[in-house]
């Protein structure tokens, strides 16, 4: 009668170690709520349930969309719409190509230019008046504590918005580029108050 009390308990252990360790059949499942997550990945199929035959969840704004992702916010801008000369041209045929261009894709989507300009500024304050000057004066905080030299003024030089942002996309001289920390519609808002500074009398 004991043995046959330790075996029966014994039998109990192993075959619910079974069906908890058996994962790719789960025949017995002792929390359906947190096995089957009612959790939604983004682009999945808003009218899915697993195996929740009990409740089928639909959310009527996954639904109507046919995704189960919130739609992009208003204003938002694809990577992919500024082609332009943004890069394969710029690219394939190099800085002196760069300079022939004067004017950015952003006035084509943009007729606030002061928008530009001051959005622009903001960038340009965060990445390039550091070395470049709050004016473009080429007299910028590390330039006047002597930790970097040469930085050049704007009005000196001959540039166009498209050599300025083919220099902050692949860099030039001592400068790095900035690629990884702008994206190209940032790229294009610096070059634009780039050329602004370059214009404005002082």
């Amino acid at each position: 009668m004991k043995y046959s009390y330790y075996f029966f308990i014994f039998s109990i252990i192993i075959i619910i170690s079974f069906y908890c360790i058996n994962k790719k059949y789960p025949h017995i499942v002792y929390m359906p709520d947190m096995y089957y997550s009612d959790s939604y990945e983004p682009y999945s199929d808003p009218d899915f349930s697993y195996n929740k035959k009990f409740k089928i969840i639909k959310i009527p704004f996954f639904i109507e969309n046919k995704t189960s992702s919130l739609p992009p916010v208003k204003g938002t801008v694809p990577r992919s719409e500024y082609y332009d000369f943004s890069s394969e041209e710029i690219s394939n045929k190099g800085f002196e190509y760069s300079k022939k261009i004067n004017k950015s894709p952003l006035r084509k989507k943009y007729n606030d230019l002061s928008k530009i300009l001051k959005e622009g500024k903001e960038l340009y304050k965060i990445n390039c008046s550091i070395c470049h000057g709050d004016i473009g004066d080429g007299q910028g905080i590390l330039v006047k504590n002597e930790k970097i030299l040469g930085i050049p003024d704007y009005k000196d030089r001959d540039i166009t918005i498209g050599s300025v942002y083919y220099v902050i996309t692949y860099g030039k001289n001592n400068m790095n580029s900035y690629a990884s920390q702008l994206n190209k519609l940032d790229r294009w808002k610096i070059a634009e108050y780039v050329m602004y500074l370059k214009s404005k009398k002082r």
